[in-house]
């Protein structure tokens, strides 16, 4: 019943998608909307392919995902270390997390160019800028993991002479791993919109910057099909971190049917 769930599921999506394709290109040629400013399926799928067959995309490609997944590894390690401390120490706690809430509240777009000033044009900005992101997301997830910690257990322990190191290892991490798995997820997400954020400010590579370049000539087909591949990208990504936190917990229970 599952798998037949999955199945009809997968089946229904391809038909939405391409009953819009038809329906896009049937409005594109009577004339109803304007390929100026919304292209058509026909020259999306032609230059979709161009882009691969000549090569052109896979550099940019490289440089995105190189930024996309540094700057996911540099915001997971920070943000679950950060978290750590500050769950577990009401000082830091009472300290820092106001300030982490209203830097958090900050759009990336409005504090970049100062990642750019500060980093230069290369990839280090588009790298902090990624990490920075990430950061905040898994900070608050570890962080609201590590005060849900079960009290009970750690009393527990307290009562059976556990030391404080003892307690760490075998209650409070343990329980942080499945925000962890959780901030993952939304994290690579998160990566990589810094990286293109990065990117449009300031970049002469990456997919950002192809779509901006793109945008700038009003050349709309090559803006659709760059954010194409983004999305097919983000699609493998999740699928990705998706098996990962199967194979991780998968002593979890599911309500799936």
């Amino acid at each position: 019943m599952k798998d037949k769930t999955k199945w009809m599921s997968r089946v229904y999506l391809v038909l939405v998608i391409f009953t819009f394709g038809i329906v896009w290109q049937i409005c594109s040629d009577k004339g109803i909307v304007n390929e100026l400013f919304f292209s058509s399926p026909k020259k999306v799928i032609a230059d979709f392919i161009d882009m691969f067959v000549t090569g052109y995309i896979f550099p940019h490609i490289k440089i995105t995902l190189y930024a996309t997944f540094v700057g996911l590894a540099y915001g997971i390690v920070l943000g679950s270390l950060t978290a750590f401390l500050v769950g577990n120490n009401k000082v830091l706690a009472n300290v820092l997390e106001p300030i982490f809430v209203a830097i958090n509240g900050i759009p990336l777009l409005a504090i970049g160019p100062l990642f750019v000033f500060w980093f230069g044009l290369g990839i280090k900005s588009k790298i902090v800028m990624a990490a920075i992101n990430v950061f905040f997301r898994v900070f608050f997830n570890m962080y609201e993991g590590f005060k849900d910690v079960d009290i009970q257990l750690i009393q527990t322990l307290q009562l059976m002479r556990a030391n404080r190191f003892q307690i760490i290892m075998k209650v409070i991490l343990p329980s942080g791993i499945p925000w962890l798995l959780a901030s993952l997820k939304t994290g690579v997400g998160a990566a990589a919109l810094g990286a293109i954020i990065g990117e449009y400010l300031g970049s002469s590579a990456g997919l950002g910057w192809v779509i901006q370049t793109a945008g700038g000539y009003y050349n709309i087909t090559r803006v659709i099909s760059c954010v194409i591949v983004l999305m097919l990208i983000m699609f493998l990504l999740d699928r990705i971190v998706s098996w990962i936190d199967r194979k991780a917990l998968k002593w979890r229970p599911t309500i799936d049917k």
